[in-house]
This record gives C-alpha cells, sequence and structure tokens, in this order.
C-alpha cells in the first residue's frame, strides 16, 4: 500500500501546484467581499511565527506540517485542571494518553508512539522545553503554566532535535522576560474541589537585567469511593481522585552588551494524587461499550493504597548567545533531577470477592514504584546564520546522557504494605551528535532546505531481583547504534498568500530495552523511518482565513513495538519487519465577520503492520480476538500482520468557535465552544471486539466578560460538556479492565493582567 500512497502523494503535488492559480483567484473574489465588511472588525487572521526550525520565521514559511497551540487555547483547555493529556486531538494526527496517571503522558503522532509504561522505555517522539529536550516519560508531564506557545512538529525532525524524533516534536516556549513589568493573576475554582491558581510577573531590574517568575497551584479533592475495603475509605467515602500540583519556574535574562545575552532558567515541581484508576469488569465480552458495572464514582480496591503516586523534579538550564554579526553562537546547557513513587491496584478489583460481585477478578495484580531516581544532562552548542541572506544555515554538535534507577515491587494486593518481590533496575544512556542545515533561495520564489545529522547512542542496563521469586538473579544487556538522519525540502512561493511544500526525510529511534521480566531482558533494535509529505499553506479571503492541507506517506524499518499484558502478563520488546502509514491532514482558520471566528483541523491516518511472521500474545480475559490464532507450544499467539498501530486513530479532528461582542468602554463579552474527536483506534497490538475504540468526542464551553483597559477577566467553564465516557486504556492479563477520561468538570475563572 506505501507505493500507491506515494504515487497519490506525488499526483497530490501536481495538483496543488496547479491549484496556486485557482486559490489565487478564489481570494480575489473574496477582496470585494472583504472591502464591505467595517472598519470595526478584525482585517483577519494573526501571522503565526513559530521557531520549528530553531529561528523565527512565519509558519507558511516552514516546509512540512506544524501547527501552534496560543495561551488562550491551553487556557481554556486546562480550566478544569486538565494535565497534558488535553493535548490529545487538538491539533491533526496527535494523540496522547497514559496508564500512569499524570506524570508519564504518551504522545503519538501520525500513529507513531510507544505504548510502553515504564520509565525506562523510548518515545519517537520527543517534548522539548525551552530548548531543553525531556527525554523520558518521566519528565514529558511536567505541567504547562506560563506558555507562550506550543508547536506540534509532524514528521521526523532528527536533523535539528536529534535522536527519538522520527514521529515528530512537541516544542513548547514559556513566557521569557521582557523589558517591560508585565505579568498577570488568574483564580479558577469549580466542582470536585477542583482549584487552580497560576500567576507570573516579569521584573525589568535595569537595562540589562530582567527576571520572570510564574507559578501553578493545580488541585483536586478526593471524589471517587473505593466501595471495597474500609481499611482504606475516609468516612466521607471519598478516598480517590484528588491531586496537588505545584510547580515554579524562575527566568533570569542578563544582557550585559548588545551582542552577548544570557538565560538561565530554574523550575521544581512538587506533585501529589491519584493515579490511573482500573476498573474490573468494565467492559462485557463481545462488546467494547463501557457497562453497567462502571461507576465514575466508585471503585473496588483490596491494593494499591489508593493508587498514590508522587513526584518531584527540579531543573537548571542556562543559554548563553553570542551575536557576531554574520552569525550567532549559541550553548544550551541543561539539566533535570527527579525522584517518584507510587502504587495501583493493577487488576481494578477484589480476587476474594463473591464470585457474583461485579468487582470480582480472577486474582489480584498490585504494583509500585518503591523509588524512582532520575538524572539528565544535555549539553548544546549551535553555530547559525544571521539574516535573510539567500543563504542560511546553521551547525552544531549535542550530547545528552540520562540515569534512571527503579525500584519496583508486586505486593499480594489485599492491603499488606510490604511487597512480595522487589527488583532493582539501573539504565545508563549516553548520545551524542553533530548537524547541520543550509536553506538556499534558488529563486525569489523558491527555496530549498537540507539538513545532515550523525548520532552515536548507548544505553546499558542491569537488573537484579531483590525479593521474592528468584531472588538474586540479575540481567544485563548493553546495546548501541550510529545513524545518519538527513532531510531535503522545498517552498515555492506561488504568490503572496499561497506556499506550496515538499520534503523528504529519513527519521531514526535508537535502541531500547525493557527489563520489566526479569531476570529475562528483551531489546529492539533502531528502527528507521522514511517519511515523504507534500502540501499547501494559504491565506484566503484577503488574509481573513488561513488554510493547511498536508499529504504524506512514511515507512518504519525494524519498527519497534511493545508487547504487553496478554496471558503471560508480560512486558517485551519486539522489532516488525516494517510499519506503513499515510495519511491527509488539514487545518485553518476563519474570520466569519460579526465577531464569529472559527479554528479547526481533520487527518486521515492509515497505519498497518507489515510483518507475515509476527505473533503477539493475546488476552488472558474472556475476550474476543477477531486475528489469526497460531499454537506457539502450549500458548496461543496472535498473527498481528495488517493491524494499525496501537493508539493510532484513523481519524483524529478538532473545532473550536469564538465569538466575541463589544460593548462600549473597552469591554466585552465572549465566548467559545471547543470539540476534539478521535475514531477508530486498537489498544493493543492484537485485535479484539472488546479493545477496538469506535469515536471519542470531547467538547468544553467557556464565556465571560473583558474589560481590556484595566486587564481584568471573568468567566465561566465547563470541560467535558456531554460528560462523555471514553475508554483511553485497558488491561487485558486479568479481566476486561479499562480506564477512562476526565469526568465533567465546571466552574469559575478570574484574571487580571497588567
Amino acid at each position: 500500500m506505501l507505493r500507491p500512497a506515494l504515487l497519490a502523494a506525488t499526483v497530490s503535488s501536481i495538483a496543488l501546484l496547479s491549484a496556486g492559480s485557482a486559490l489565487a483567484q478564489v481570494q480575489t473574489q473574496a477582496q470585494t467581499e472583504a472591502q464591505t465588511q467595517t472598519a470595526a472588525e478584525p482585517a483577519g487572521v494573526d501571522d503565526i511565527v513559530v521557531t520549528a526550525q530553531r529561528r523565527s520565521e512565519n509558519i507558511r514559511d516552514v516546509p512540512f506540517a506544524v501547527s501552534a497551540l496560543t495561551p488562550q487555547t491551553l487556557q481554556d483547555i486546562s480550566a478544569g485542571g486538565a494535565d497534558v493529556l488535553a493535548l490529545s486531538g487538538r491539533v491533526p494526527s496527535l494523540q496522547v494518553e497514559s496508564s500512569n496517571g499524570r506524570y508519564a503522558p504518551r504522545f503519538y503522532i501520525r500513529g507513531l508512539g510507544n505504548v510502553d509504561f515504564d520509565f525506562t522505555a523510548s518515545q519517537p517522539v520527543s517534548v522539548v522545553l525551552d530548548d531543553v529536550v525531556l527525554e523520558s516519560v518521566y519528565l514529558k508531564g511536567f505541567p504547562l503554566f506560563d506558555v507562550q506557545q506550543l508547536e506540534v512538529l509532524r514528521g521526523p525532525q532528527g536533523t535539528l532535535f536529534g535522536r527519538n524524533t522520527p514521529a515528530g516534536v512537541i516544542k513548547i516556549d514559556s513566557v521569557k522576560p521582557s523589558d517591560e513589568f508585565t505579568g498577570f493573576g488568574s483564580l479558577t475554582y469549580g466542582n470536585l474541589g477542583s482549584t487552580r491558581a497560576e500567576a507570573a510577573v516579569t521584573l525589568p531590574a535595569s537595562e540589562t537585567l530582567q527576571v520572570r517568575g510564574a507559578f501553578l497551584w493545580n488541585h483536586r479533592d478526593d471524589w471517587v469511593d473505593n466501595a471495597y475495603n474500609p481499611s482504606f475509605a475516609n468516612p466521607d467515602k471519598d478516598d480517590l481522585g484528588n491531586f496537588d500540583d505545584i510547580a515554579g519556574r524562575v527566568h533570569v535574562a542578563w544582557t550585559p552588551t548588545a551582542r552577548l545575552s544570557t538565560l538561565l532558567t530554574l523550575q521544581a515541581r512538587d506533585y501529589e494524587g491519584t493515579g490511573t484508576m482500573n476498573r474490573a469488569n468494565a467492559l462485557t465480552k463481545g462488546s467494547n461499550k463501557l457497562n453497567d458495572n462502571f461507576d465514575r464514582d466508585t471503585v473496588y480496591y483490596d491494593g494499591g493504597r489508593n493508587n498514590f503516586q508522587k513526584q518531584k523534579t527540579t531543573s537548571q538550564s542556562l543559554r548563553v548567545a553570542y551575536d557576531f554579526g554574520p552569525a550567532t553562537l549559541t550553548g544550551i546547557v541543561g539539566s533535570y533531577q527527579g525522584w517518584s513513587q507510587g502504587d495501583g491496584d493493577i487488576d481494578g478489583g477484589v480476587a476474594s470477592a463473591p464470585a457474583t460481585a461485579s468487582y470480582k477478578t480472577p486474582f489480584n495484580s498490585e504494583t509500585g514504584t518503591l523509588s524512582s531516581d532520575l538524572l539528565q544532562n544535555t549539553y548544546e552548542l549551535r553555530l547559525a546564520s544571521n539574516g535573510d541572506a539567500r543563504l542560511g544555515w546553521q551547525i552544531g554538535a549535542f550530547y545528552w546522557d540520562e540515569r534512571i534507577n527503579l525500584v519496583s515491587g508486586t505486593f499480594n494486593g489485599v492491603g499488606n504494605p510490604q511487597p512480595t518481590r522487589v527488583t532493582d533496575i539501573v539504565q545508563k544512556s549516553d548520545s551524542w551528535s553533530v548537524f547541520g542545515q543550509g536553506s538556499y533561495r534558488l529563486t525569489e520564489a523558491l527555496k530549498v532546505t537540507a539538513g545532515l545529522r550523525y548520532t552515536d547512542d548507548n544505553r546499558d542496563y542491569f537488573g537484579r531481583i531483590v525479593l521474592g521469586t528468584g531472588a538474586g538473579g540479575t540481567g544485563a544487556v548493553s546495546v548501541g547504534d550510529e545513524q545518519v538522519s538527513w532531510d531535503v525540502s522545498a517552498l515555492y512561493e506561488v504568490n503572496d498568500s499561497l506556499n506550496l511544500f515538499a520534503r523528504v526525510a529519513k527519521g531514526y529511534r535508537g535502541p531500547s530495552i525493557q527489563g520489566r521480566n526479569l531476570p529475562v531482558l528483551t531489546t529492539a533494535d533502531s528502527e528507521t523511518v522514511m517519511s515523504y509529505e507534500t502540501g499547501f499553506k494559504a491565506r484566503l479571503f484577503d488574509g481573513r482565513g488561513r488554510l493547511n492541507g498536508t499529504a504524506y506517506a512514511y515507512e518504519v524499518s525494524d519498527m519497534q513495538f511493545t508487547a504487553i499484558g496478554g496471558a503471560d502478563n508480560s512486558n517485551r520488546l519486539i522489532n516488525a519487519d516494517k510499519g506503513e502509514g499515510y495519511g491527509l491532514e488539514l487545518d485553518g482558520d476563519l474570520y466569519l465577520g460579526a465577531g464569529f471566528s472559527l479554528a479547526a483541523g481533520a487527518a486521515w491516518n492509515h497505519t498497518e503492520i507489515k510483518d507475515g511472521d509476527l505473533l503477539v500474545a493475546i488476552c488472558g480475559s474472556n475476550c474476543t480476538v477477531t486475528d489469526p490464532i497460531v499454537t506457539v507450544g502450549t500458548t496461543r499467539r496472535a498473527k498481528v500482520d495488517g493491524n494499525p498501530f496501537p493508539q493510532a486513530p484513523e481519524y483524529t479532528a478538532n473545532l473550536t468557535l469564538n465569538y466575541v461582542l463589544p460593548l462600549g468602554d473597552d469591554t466585552e463579552f465572549f465566548a467559545s465552544t471547543d470539540w476534539t474527536m478521535l475514531k477508530d483506534f486498537n489498544l493493543f497490538l492484537y485485535e479484539s471486539v472488546e479493545f477496538m475504540q469506535d469515536t471519542h468526542f470531547e467538547g468544553g464551553l467557556r464565556a465571560g466578560w473583558r474589560d481590556l483597559g484595566r486587564g481584568l477577566e471573568a468567566a465561566a467553564y465547563v470541560r467535558n460538556l456531554t460528560d462523555e465516557e471514553n475508554v483511553i486504556g485497558a488491561i487485558d492479563f486479568n479481566n476486561l479492565t479499562a480506564f477512562v477520561n476526565e469526568p465533567r468538570t465546571y466552574g469559575v475563572q478570574l484574571t487580571k493582567r497588567f
């Protein structure tokens, strides 16, 4: 199927070239209509400036698919206390999910991701916060606050952003200090005892020294009753669902001369709350719908100590830049330190319960992280040309190292705090690379860009069983690889309102190790991705609208998968021979007039495993497998050739409608509603009726009043407006256990800006 997709992409690029004049004609016709609008209405949509290529440029000049989320969007979707999982579906082809609560999210772009829940796992989507990569899932859940812009870069980004970016990059930039005294304070209060307090201020100490401080407190009360075990229960019967997430950031900008600038950043987070709440027997054999056993407000746990989680992280980074005139030399040093602990009733029920109980499980499964320590260091040096000359270039070098020490335990599931099995693992990783990118404007309309990166990866893993069956057993393995990533792209400016682009890129994810089943260790070889995309970026209706479209296709060689669960309750790394993906993406926004504006996006993403010999364990519960079954020894395995990638929705869509009504005296009424949809995705590698998901959607509403002159805003909000109960994950080794999305939240919000 890949060859037809590539042919379709080529035909699409030719069609887009011929479409240039047609789009231009549509805009010319629209100019007359635009001139009839009143002068009081906005002239059109604002230009979006991004740093997707490590330099500021209009989003229309970036030769690949990139989307940007504004601070207002992030504020809207986080009003009810949501974490980074709320980003899922906000731009085309983006999926975010987690079975580890609020502190270990997993990102997927165009279907590429990794379902592994371990802190030691790698992902093909990188998160970069203020130019520092957050490699481990341990760090990727750092809360979003005081954000200037969030960019989603789709497709391989190995040239400029390095290893483990074959699917793309989530690039987050926080607000930096300026030479003006500015800031804001915001307080949100809602149901479930939800409170979100956020504040930030910039203090210009002098002409050369500025400081920006930002703070977040995100809180929710317990609201779920553990109806089984009185030793866990509180008198008010609210035992789970709480969280307290406190985070702070300080930027210190010092510019001693016109050429030299420095930025010191200090961050910290202290999080404590309830992890993912698994719910036993929430699905019924032959159906993927939640059954009557599911109750949002109630669980039945005999273990997990109410699924508690704790995490502390601190970080420091220093960015120094010196402008030599023709070029600027930039150095970035960053370090993250972290510690976490947690426990979970994985089966979500009680093995000793009566056979007729809705929460009866075949056996108890309780696991926890007794302690997890992480240290990550990054170093980058980059020299980039200045100005808008015909030739632009940048070269650099990068080094990253990481150490994770994880002590985990399994428990007997009846409230005994002493583990029955303990494992202690240490994983050390390092990677260094050199890279370069150059762009050349062949004509006033055509610019070509090419990049190259060489990467050397190494990873060492050592584990031992400290307590329980196999105590004293050890496992050790080392993996490494060297790879070259590259990309070539072209951007053609048809006219002032239409750009066409095409890109070919090779991406790379380094080798991985999995030691969950000590003393058995599994490894996966490096995977490489060849990606092809073409598209357009257009301004429509005399600048009142914007529309971007992309057609893409990619092929993954030696694709890494994590086979989790199954009847043997294992967590193994495997390589598939190949994986394929192709699809279409559209996103844009439009000022409709009369105070209304619309932003929307949609994507069709087809993914397919291509390996006729790949077999994986199937569910240990009573599920209905639809794949061909092969018996290997005494175990049954599913052939997954032709299946979609796990957690890869075939369709995603988002829509936001805004309305602003001027009230006079610099005040206005505003309202907005936003909706996302994910459709047709599989939770596991094998296919079964119960774990194939249909359509998930969520919507929100926010409305209020602003005084622009005084910087005041008062609003009311509702998140998950229709109280959808969407299955976002499942446990397949024990029973038909599932976990779901956030409940409906609502409340009020007050904001003061200055």
